[in-house]
């Protein structure tokens, strides 16, 4: 049985509602950088830790969630995966160590894992038609990012008047009511019979044993690593190294009025843009060659990187990089899902996802840990920024050689 032709399905809608909630509190966690280490006086590296073991016990429970839900079922892996994160931001809120953040933080990395992109993209490319994936995928992703936009906002506001650990309970309450919504997400069918009688087995040596593959995996670190460090790290640099907003500017009359509301509203402002950007990116996947356009986002990226640090930061730049930044911030999520799921098919793509996923959250923890790491060092961002810019060159030159063919159709010839 094919996959519904119609875009806006009832498993499409359910999916992106539970992506807004989950990527609204993921995103928020730089926000609470500042707050929470001028509390307990910590360096800045014991919180970033945290975030950067959330963001590597993500990697590494996506693909367990992945087979978890082509195993029992994708709506029991996202129960599970609800559960465990809403129990991580309870726990996390009573804790007053590093170590104990640090550790609870691989619940909510997990939870995020059963209810972010690996399990959640993998439901919505089964449910979806060969017409309109690619634009499904990035309308996932896109959703992400109206996660992204909300998110830190709302959390500086709650802690403009409720303490950081009352906004951890209030997150993890948000978590648990998306379950309310899966009974609307039936699950969707299988591609096709010979999909099915295909076993994980089979279908993971072909991929790990196919070139490719490995460079899809090596090409997403840096997106992680770049986006991490972005969401973990912005809204402190902006606030310590931005110049003064001007009180008669555009900024003060919208009620920006400090850095620090600034860096809250940057990462806003990219996952605002970043809705046009997913979107494009769904639009074009269908068109052209993904590999390119995955080397044409990481080229651009390093660019705007590039150019952003070797400017003065002032808060017309902090604006313009972060419109042209989060035009790019997600866009690699729908191209590198989709061709996944081009050359190695539809029945484990959660899996296979999952596992090249593992590699942006590798990148995702050295870029939070180094952020934190080496501005205890040098006071300053700007090293591991241009590690940044590098690693973002050496993926768009790995996507370069990937065969993008299907691995059935490369067999029959």
């Amino acid at each position: 049985m094919r996959s519904s032709s119609t875009l806006f399905t009832p498993v499409l809608i359910v999916c992106c509602l539970i992506i807004i909630v989950s990527f609204a509190v993921r995103a928020s966690f730089g926000v609470f950088q500042i707050p929470i280490a001028t509390e307990f006086g910590w360096l800045r590296a014991d919180f970033s830790l945290a975030i950067a073991i959330q963001n590597l016990a993500w990697g590494f429970g996506q693909p367990i969630f992945g087979a978890i839900a082509e195993k029992i079922g994708d709506r029991k892996a996202i129960i599970m995966g609800a559960v465990i994160y809403a129990v991580g931001l309870v726990l996390s809120s009573y804790a007053v160590t590093p170590g104990q953040h640090q550790f609870l933080a691989i619940f909510v990395g997990f939870g995020v894992a059963g209810t972010g992109f690996g399990v959640i993209l993998a439901v919505v490319g089964r449910a979806s038609s060969d017409a309109n994936r690619s634009m499904s995928l990035a309308i996932v992703t896109a959703a992400g990012s109206a996660g992204q936009v909300f998110g830190p906002p709302i959390a500086a506001w709650l802690l403009s008047f409720l303490p950081w650990n009352s906004v951890f309970l209030i997150f993890g309450a948000a978590i648990l009511l998306t379950l309310l919504t899966l009974p609307f997400m039936r699950s969707p069918q299988l591609a096709s019979k010979h999909q099915i009688e295909q076993s994980m087995g089979e279908i993971l040596i072909r991929a790990f044993k196919d070139p490719s593959f490995a460079l899809i995996f090596l090409g997403f670190f840096s997106c992680g690593y770049q986006l991490a460090f972005i969401t973990a790290h912005f809204p402190a640099m902006v606030t310590e190294m931005c110049g003064a907003i001007d009180p008669t500017g555009t900024l003060a009359s919208l009620g920006v009025n400090s850095t620090s509301a600034l860096g809250a509203v940057a990462i806003s402002m990219i996952g605002l843009a970043n809705i046009v950007g997913t979107l494009a990116a769904g639009y074009l996947g269908k068109r052209y060659s993904k590999k390119y356009l995955l080397a044409g986002v990481y080229t651009s990226r390093a660019i705007i990187a590039a150019v952003f640090i070797m400017l003065p930061i002032t808060p017309t730049t902090v604006v313009i990089f972060s419109f042209a930044m989060g035009l790019l911030f997600l866009a690699s999520v729908p191209l590198t899902s989709g061709l996944v799921a081009h050359i190695y098919g539809l029945r484990y793509m959660g899996t296979l996802y999952g596992i090249v996923f593992m590699s942006h959250q590798i990148g995702s923890f050295l870029g939070v840990w180094l952020g934190g790491r080496l501005y205890d060092i040098y006071g300053t961002y700007t090293a591991v920024w241009w590690v940044g810019v590098g690693v973002g060159a050496f993926s768009a030159i790995v996507h370069l050689p990937i065969r993008e063919q299907p691995m059935d159709a490369r067999k029959a010839a």
